[in-house]
């Protein structure tokens, strides 16, 4: 089974990756910075744990307003280094752990944490900053993560007391997984800073210090505060120190501090600390039972004939293929797909075996893939393809034939202006 092996809390402010990138190590100024992550990176050496369960939060570098969540798990199979403006980070992509998290996934979800996923999508210095220096990366990094963005800059954000609450439907769900691997919890952010409007540069130390010793000592304390008030004592962007009460969520009740460091050279105090459980934590539920609660919604959907749920399982694995026919909603794309799709295969990367299903236009073959049919009556309105054609190839039958099934025999796509529907 999974194991908790401790938590970490870190600043991730850009400052660390920019002291590491220009090896200021000796640097009187930048030098506490690296002296209060060595402790850290002893803890790892020593526990080396197979994934880091990373809660950070974007910058406006990957998530816009557009579509912005509370809550957005990582489910992919590796993330890049974002570029925020001047180029990305000289770093190494870090490997994703995808069957962990689609656990994490269901386990959340049937606790009732409405969950965003995400993948293909690069991170940021939320989590780049720190993970620089908590784990050495010369060509690859000794394990994965599973990252958690959290919406802390929309508001209405998260409750205190809600992230402390996911902390502990956390920790149930990767100690009832059922691999053997041993995981850290990294929460990223703080401590007290604002970088806009006329309060731009606050700081306050004492505050820093008093929240510290309450997540150490008395948790419940820091989840009963408003956001107003964290932003008041802490600054409008030092709230997102909420996202240390998931970490400290998934902890026992009371935990054993086996490091801490704060430096505030600047606009953010940089800040590292290590827990580790120091008390027991009881199980309302074995393992088995926990596991056949968090599958019951879906539990028989695979006795259903002729239907394919589109899990985060189906999703990561098709995600490059569904990512293609995606973006048939641009006109320029289609264009070029009408014209000439074999160049556009290989700039997506698809296999042989992806780039056979297109071409055939196998509908039955892409939904057994892991196409979403969504994806296929775009492709279809694109071809010219009645929805109709495809439900049929789908079953197996002729249009008439299926037509014969219906209450009408009409015919429709999608397509709002494109070419005239075969019939």
């Amino acid at each position: 089974m999974a194991r908790i092996v401790g938590g970490i809390g870190s600043s991730h402010t850009p400052t660390i990756g920019f002291a590491l990138d220009a090896n200021k190590q000796t640097d009187p100024v930048w030098a506490p910075i690296f002296a209060g992550f060595e402790p850290v990176q002893r803890w790892l050496q020593e526990k080396r744990p197979d994934v880091l369960f990373f809660i950070y939060n974007d910058h406006v570098t990957s998530f816009f307003f557009d579509h912005y969540s509370h809550f957005a798990l990582g489910v992919g199979e590796e993330y890049a280094v974002a570029d925020e403006g001047g180029g990305p980070r000289n770093l190494p992509p870090v490997k994703g752990h995808p069957a962990l998290a689609r656990h994490i996934a269901t386990a959340l979800t049937a606790d009732e944490f409405d969950l965003a996923y995400f993948q293909a999508k690069p991170l940021d210095h939320g989590c780049f900053s720190p993970l620089s220096m908590l784990w050495p990366h010369d060509g690859r990094w000794p394990g994965a993560i599973v990252p958690l963005q959290v919406g802390v800059l929309e508001f209405p954000i998260p409750t205190a007391r809600r992230c402390f609450r996911l902390g502990g439907s956390l920790r149930r769900a990767i100690e009832s997984y059922p691999e053997d691997l041993k995981v850290a919890i990294v929460a990223t952010g703080g401590l007290a800073h604002q970088v806009h409007g006329e309060r731009a540069g606050f700081n306050n130390t004492p505050w820093d210090m008093e929240f510290l010793d309450l997540l150490e000592r008395q948790p419940e304390r820091l989840s009963e505060l408003t956001i107003a008030q964290y932003a008041e004592r802490g600054g409008l962007e030092g709230a997102e120190v909420i996202m240390w009460l998931i970490m400290r969520g998934a902890l026992s009740a009371r935990v054993k501090k086996l490091h801490s460091a704060y430096y505030l050279p600047s606009m953010t105090p940089i800040v590292t600390v290590i827990y580790e459980d120091d008390s027991p934590v009881a199980a309302t539920e074995t393992d088995a039972e926990f596991r056949e609660r968090i599958a019951r919604e879906l539990a028989g959907v695979e006795r259903l004939p002729g239907s394919y749920p589109f899990t985060l399982e189906r999703s990561v694995k098709a995600y490059r293929l569904n990512h293609f026919l995606h973006r048939l909603i641009e006109p320029q794309y289609r264009r070029r797909f009408l014209a000439d799709p074999e160049p556009m295969f290989e700039e997506a990367g698809l296999t042989a075996q992806e780039r056979d299903l297109v071409r055939r236009r196998d509908w039955r073959g892409l939904i057994h893939y892991g196409v979403i049919f969504f994806l296929l009556e775009k492709l279809a309105a694109v071809l010219g393809i009645t929805n109709l054609h495809v439900y049929a190839a789908m079953r197996g039958e002729t249009l008439e034939d299926f037509q014969k099934t219906r209450n009408a025999q009409v015919l429709y796509s999608v397509a709002g202006q494109g070419p005239q529907l075969k019939q």
